[in-house]
């Protein structure tokens, strides 16, 4: 009697026609990888980096041995993603934050590499930008640090809100645990893992972008003095306010130490089967 070939042999095939799949997809998608910039800066929706990129991300990430979560996104996360897009991106300053690679890193198709990041990236851009007046190259930093100050309250309220999420999927799971599938807890700490995942993401984007601008600041200061220098140094002391925050998790406006507040109320059986009490494990 013949035999089949064994199941880690099969499991391999499976991976290796994978790998093919992403490496010929991957191909067709990189004259377009930088992910189109639409009105007021915000993401284009589109095909190919909504469907198409995120597919191939997840089978990608999943041979890679990192948590895929099954479910659909919910608003607060959806919000959170487009927030926090802006910040990992920078289309005004020609790739100086690495734009296609950003892409790809949202997608999945390729792990996280933006700790390798090089600060001198945006002076460079600056210095090598035609200005007719040198102070220009001041105002320009001001107004860039000016509007992601502008963006971040709003962007810390959206983490905060899938903060909450995360804590109300949790306590559903804890009162429904066995009214649900079997994957059900497997998708929720995939997704927390997820969401986890993302928010380091744009606290090192913010601390990289607070970092490029400060390298900035100290070079012109050094090639080409000016008393401008001084209004960007105090929008630069604001936007480490932020950074602080952000490096102590403390989107919510406590040092931290909360859980997230959100807008979804969890029904009382949610939390509650029966008589018993359900308590949280901490």
């Amino acid at each position: 009697m013949t035999r089949g070939p064994s199941e880690s042999v099969v499991e391999h095939r499976r991976h290796y026609l994978r790998l093919i799949v992403i490496v010929a997809l991957s191909g067709l998608l990189t004259a377009c990888v930088a992910r189109p910039v639409g009105d007021f800066g915000r993401a284009s929706p589109g095909f190919t980096h909504d469907t198409a990129m995120p597919a191939i991300g997840k089978v990608s990430a999943s041979m890679r041995k990192e948590p895929v979560s099954g479910f659909n996104k919910t608003d607060q996360e959806d919000e959170m993603h487009n927030r926090v897009w802006r910040f990992l991106i920078a289309p005004h300053a020609k790739d100086w934050a690495f734009d296609t690679s950003v892409e790809l890193q949202r997608t999945r198709i390729i792990p996280p590499k933006d700790s390798y990041y090089r600060t001198d990236r945006y002076y460079a851009w600056l210095k090598r930008t035609a200005y007719q007046s040198s102070r220009t190259r001041y105002s320009t930093v001001g107004a860039h640090v000016t509007t992601d100050i502008d963006t971040l309250p709003t962007t810390f309220a959206a983490i905060c809100a899938v903060i909450a999420v995360d804590r109300q999927r949790a306590l559903a799971l804890l009162g429904l645990r066995n009214d649900l599938p079997a994957s059900a807890a497997s998708d929720v700490a995939a997704r927390k893992y997820e969401n986890d995942a993302f928010i380091a993401w744009f606290v090192r984007a913010l601390n990289y972008r607070h970092d490029s601008y400060r390298f900035a600041l100290d070079s012109l200061v050094v090639e080409t003095p000016h008393e401008q220098s001084l209004a960007v140094d105090g929008a630069l002391q604001r936007l480490s306010a932020f950074v602080t925050r952000a490096n102590r998790h403390d989107f919510c406006g406590d040092g931290g130490t909360a859980r997230g507040r959100g807008d979804v109320v969890i029904p009382s059986r949610f939390q509650h089967k029966g008589d018993a009490e359900i308590v949280l494990q901490k």
